[in-house]
């Protein structure tokens, strides 16, 4: 961790948040020396933290909540969880999508608020697992002031069983996912880190996100800085498969640096793009064998 006063909130409990994942806990007067900041700020962060149910704070410091790698939490229990950077994340990831494309959107909280973002861009395929992504493009198309000749999505549902995430997987939607090819999928993960790649609690739900990777173009995952460190109970991806992850400006630069070792692309919303940022995720070629990377016209 770096002695940097000026860090951002978000970025200090970023960092702490790792460390105490990475050591199995942290002491209040470590912190206060490595971040170089009061014994009170350190305080607050911890109890920041805690109230997010993602450490546990003992006497002198703290501990991570070791949650069951299984563990799913409920799509509405999740809704509420980092809102402003979900839409800074979806509002960015959102001018990744060029008209006519036919694109992917897995399930999860984030992907629903990129759907939001996605209604007035013109003759898109979506292809989705997510009921409520599905929802979102129903309602839309149907609002006040919605331009109906030229912002209606074909909207491709799976099908499948449902999981507690309002996502459909399992048999049905992998034969459906596998029939397709898009030029952009858009995932949102559970957990993501260097070792275990993207994962998720659900098994049935990892086999349905190798199939969307499979038929993909070119791979997207967009993901807060609270997943970074998290592992699931299955991995379905490594970070070599995505070509671009967009997250959120509470990222520390150390997890940035570690990052930028394993993906082509970083994009963090909020802050101004780097010579290779977002223009360049944008255009950038897909992964070795997926195919060309066409935004415009891609079939579903």
């Amino acid at each position: 961790m770096s002695d940097n006063q000026n860090l951002l909130a978000e970025q200090r409990r970023a960092l702490i948040l790792d460390e105490v994942r990475r050591r199995g806990g942290v002491r209040v007067n470590e912190l206060t020396r490595r971040l170089n900041v009061s014994d009170m700020t350190v305080r607050r962060d911890l109890d920041a933290l805690a109230r997010q149910g993602v450490v546990e704070k003992v006497h002198g410091g703290a501990v991570p909540v070791v949650e069951a790698s299984s563990h799913e939490p409920g799509f509405e229990a999740k809704s509420g969880l980092e809102l402003g950077a979900k839409e800074a994340i979806a509002r960015t990831a959102a001018t990744l999508v060029a008209p006519g494309s036919a694109i992917a959107l897995a399930g999860g909280t984030t992907t629903f608020a990129l759907a939001h973002h996605l209604l007035d861009v013109p003759d898109l395929t979506v292809v989705t697992n997510s009921v409520r992504v599905a929802d979102v493009f129903q309602s839309g198309q149907r609002r006040p002031g919605a331009n109906h000749a030229e912002a209606t999505a074909t909207v491709v549902i799976t099908g499948g069983v449902r999981t507690p995430s309002e996502t459909l997987v399992g048999p049905v939607a992998d034969r459906a996912i596998q029939s397709l090819h898009f030029d952009l999928l858009f995932l949102g993960v559970h957990g993501i880190s260097v070792e275990a790649g993207l994962s998720t609690p659900n098994l049935a739900e990892a086999e349905t996100n190798r199939r969307f990777v499979r038929s993909a173009r070119r791979v997207v995952v967009i993901a807060d800085h609270t997943k970074w460190g998290t592992v699931g109970l299955s991995s379905f991806a490594s970070l070599e498969d995505v070509d671009t992850l967009v997250t959120d400006a509470g990222i520390p630069e150390v997890l940035r640096e570690e990052i930028a070792e394993h993906l082509a692309h970083l994009i963090v919303a909020g802050e101004p793009a780097s010579a290779d940022g977002a223009a360049g995720a944008a255009t950038a070629g897909s992964r070795p064998g997926a195919g060309p990377a066409d935004n415009g016209g891609g079939t579903a």
